[in-house]
């Protein structure tokens, strides 16, 4: 079976998703009738697949050697998530189709206008500088909009809030990738050993610091601590993909340890984040900043084994005030486990697995450096904002506001996750021709 017939057919689960999804949650609300509940379920399964078909179809034409799967993992995530949003709420669920609409069409524009993406390298200082533009946008008066004490997005009056960091960080993907690839031999043979430990030459090492140091500096203002992990993160795993040097990787996770030390004492909102990591169920904290995070403590345990169903969960108390704040977003993870369970759960994270491990895959399988490197570090940062969230929400690293790729309620989500998929496709489809293969076999 060719890879683009694997791909479509990968897709029938998304849509039968989809449909069962749907039905599900009507059932639960007895909102319809027999004859009505199919007639819906079936038409929401058959406009999504039809969405989907007519992807698989630009793809089967514009990138016929690409991996074959990545899209369907998409297509499966993005259906759960219409499930849930639309069993919280229908009008942000049909705002979300909408924007699943739009980042189809930006998906495909990325694929038509980037073809060779290698001409990304010539502008890597201009790619890097607007990323650190889009990061401090949300300060800027008027326009920025703080939520839960970080600035995260851009409000433009009667449209929407736009959340700059997650495309500023593609952007800065693209700038590491594009920089180490210049870089890599020189910061491993320049690279010294001092008291046991390789230290890299600082001539060639430096401007990334100085980047990686604005970029942190900009996040520290703006307080969005998840996007700072993310980046940080893809810097280390760029950094060793690159020089394969771990001591590298030490030394950054070592400097993070101090930064994060001392942000944890002298910062008040990561302090109250810090406070209710150590202690999420501390009375004392719980009608407060602990609110959250104890809610979705609870939540996820009330779910148990196999969860209470699509549309069982409780969301609102009595007195209609809500009981899982921010549902659709942040904690949207919580809402899985607590209608699907911890085997639902469990589903979605695999789901995210086998697409980083796809995403790694065609790293290995790319014929140039910087091919390698994009790829790699789509694949590290877009594992890391699964981690990130899906952490938080259990309570294994203080909670942070980054959305849970294609499941949470956000068009700037959806759309900037497009183009990454996008740009990963492109790369495959390029490192799996057959004329790339036998050259690389001459290799």
């Amino acid at each position: 079976m060719s890879a683009r017939n694997r791909e479509l057919l990968g897709l029938i689960p998304a849509s039968l998703l989809v449909t069962a999804g749907f039905a599900a949650v009507f059932i639960e609300r007895g909102s319809l009738s027999q004859d009505q509940l199919s007639e819906a379920s079936l038409t929401y399964g058959a406009i999504f697949l039809g969405l989907c078909v007519a992807a698989h179809v630009f793809l089967r034409i514009a990138l016929p050697h690409a991996d074959p799967y990545l899209f369907p993992l998409v297509a499966v995530l993005a259906c759960f998530g219409l499930v849930m949003i639309y069993r919280i709420d229908d009008t942000l669920a049909r705002q979300q189709a909408q924007w699943f609409v739009v980042g189809l069409i930006l998906f495909a524009a990325t694929i038509v206008f980037l073809r060779d993406y290698r001409k990304l390298e010539q502008y890597r200082y201009l790619i890097a500088a607007g990323s650190l533009v889009l990061l401090c946008m949300p300060r800027l008066p008027l326009i920025g909009a703080q939520v839960n004490g970080a600035y995260l997005g851009i409000r433009i009056p009667g449209v929407m809030v736009f959340q700059p960091t997650e495309f500023a960080k593609l952007g800065i993907v693209v700038f590491l990738a594009s920089y180490l690839r210049d870089t890599r031999q020189v910061l491993v043979v320049g690279a010294r050993r001092v008291l046991g430990v390789t230290l890299p030459p600082l001539k060639h090492f430096g401007p990334l610091l100085v980047i990686w140091g604005m970029a942190m500096l900009l996040l520290v203002v703006i307080r969005d601590l998840g996007s700072s992990l993310m980046f940080f993160g893809a810097f280390l795993a760029l950094l060793y993909v690159a020089t394969n040097r771990l001591s590298f990787v030490l030394i950054g996770l070592v400097l993070f340890g101090i930064g994060g030390w001392y942000l944890s004492t002298t910062v008040p909102h990561v302090i109250d984040r810090v406070d209710v990591w150590m202690d999420p169920l501390n009375p004392q904290r719980y009608q407060v900043e602990g609110f959250q995070i104890a809610n979705s403590l609870f939540a996820q345990a009330d779910g148990g084994l196999f969860g209470r169903g699509f549309g069982g969960a409780l969301l609102r108390t009595p007195f209609d005030s809500p009981l899982l704040p921010a549902a659709e977003t942040d904690l949207i993870y919580a809402l899985i486990v607590n209608e699907v369970g911890l085997v639902g759960a469990v589903a979605v994270l695999a789901t995210y697995l086998l697409f980083v491990q796809r995403g790694f895959k065609i790293a290995l399988l790319a014929r140039d450096s910087f091919s390698t490197l994009l790829a790699a570090g789509l694949s590290a940062v877009f594992a890391l904002q699964v981690f990130v969230i899906v952490g938080g929400v259990t309570n294994v690293i203080p909670l942070t506001g980054v959305t849970l790729p294609f499941i949470s309620y956000g068009g700037s989500s959806i759309l900037a996750n497009f183009v990454l998929l996008a740009l990963l496709l492109l790369v495959s489809d390029k490192a799996r021709r057959p004329e790339e293969r036998a050259r690389g076999a001459l290799r």
